[in-house]
């Protein structure tokens, strides 16, 4: 019996596409650790954004950082290819630069699998989500994603945990 030829290009669009996401997600790697460590940003500025629940914690140009509920001080519970593709751990070579309303002494590192130095706040591992599109934007907000739960932290280091969105 032979195919129509519309549905051996519809499927072979869709390999090409499921290679993407895999290349995409690290290769297919596997769950345990990403194959390399993600981009790191050089001269991070951390900064508040407004919300609905008062400020927030967000990089320099306006982009919403998370906690994931997972994590531990000093130690990062998204390893997965497919959780850093979703959740991009904000990465720094060098100590952020802190804006105003924000305590340095909160500030600091860890050395993440595979290598890399994570940005955490609070103790609290930081990363942005690739649903926020556009700076500003808030729809990781009490999301669980990944295994666990994802909020937005607080100037004061502890994470927000009560449910809202902004431009999503």
């Amino acid at each position: 019996m032979r195919r129509p030829p519309n549905l051996r290009l519809s499927v072979g669009a869709g390999l090409v596409a499921l290679a993407g996401l895999l290349a995409a997600c690290g290769g297919g790697t596997g769950l345990g650790e990403t194959a390399a460590p993600p981009t790191t940003t050089p001269g991070v500025t951390l900064s508040l954004e407004g919300s609905p629940v008062g400020r927030i914690l967000a990089t320099g140009s306006g982009h919403t950082l998370y906690d994931f509920a997972l994590d531990r001080p000093g130690h990062s519970a998204c390893t997965s290819s497919i959780c850093v593709f979703a959740w991009p751990p904000l990465l720094s070579p060098r100590t952020p630069t802190v804006a105003r309303g924000l305590r340095r002494s909160l500030v600091g590192t860890i050395t993440r699998p595979g290598g890399g130095e994570q940005v955490t706040y609070g103790g609290h591992p930081l990363y942005t989500w690739s649903g926020d599109t556009e700076p500003g934007m808030v729809t990781g907000q009490a999301l669980n994603n990944a295994g666990g739960l994802w909020y937005v932290v607080g100037p004061s280091g502890r994470p927000i945990t009560t449910p809202f969105t902004v431009g999503g």
